[in-house]
């Protein structure tokens, strides 16, 4: 987190690489910030994706499988995975829907809720390093401009 610290105290302008590509330069901004939040999240013997997988079922336990996959944006058909892994830790379980026996809702087991307090520290401390980064409008704007960004839908 040290380099977001830094940030802060360089005010100048950059220049975006590849000639100001939007794609290719919020792809390169969300990769640093992924092996910045990495190392947060690590001491918790989490991934990035597991942190996530736990952050929305923190907000909503039972989730179906496909849910929980978009409300963290991966791809249903590549989630298996990523629920093993939590699933061989001790932190989440699956349940047959009793509505329909196709499907599988994903439930936090009691030591993924011993997690809670843990994962929200590491990301409000996240939030906290992020918003020291920049000046507090030009934060709130970048807020904006991300919520904007979850929900955009091209033509």
């Amino acid at each position: 987190m040290r380099q977001l610290d830094r940030m802060n105290t360089n005010k100048s302008i950059k220049t975006l690489r590849f000639n100001g590509s939007l794609w290719c330069n919020l792809d390169i901004a969300l990769r640093n910030l992924d092996q910045v939040f990495g190392q947060v999240v690590q001491p918790l013997g989490l991934t990035v994706i597991e942190w996530y997988i736990l952050r929305a079922l923190y907000d909503q336990d039972g989730q179906h499988a496909s849910e929980l996959a978009k409300a963290v944006g991966r791809a249903a058909t590549s989630f298996t995975p990523n629920l093993d892994k939590l699933q061989n830790k001790g932190l989440i379980e699956r349940r047959a829907d009793p509505a329909d026996r196709r499907a599988v809702r994903i439930y936090l087991t009691q030591a993924g809720k011993e997690c809670e307090a843990a994962v929200n520290d590491s990301a409000a401390d996240i939030d906290r390093r992020l918003a020291k980064a920049f000046p507090q409008e030009e934060y709130e704007t970048f807020q904006a401009v991300l919520a904007n960004l979850q929900t955009l839908a091209l033509d």
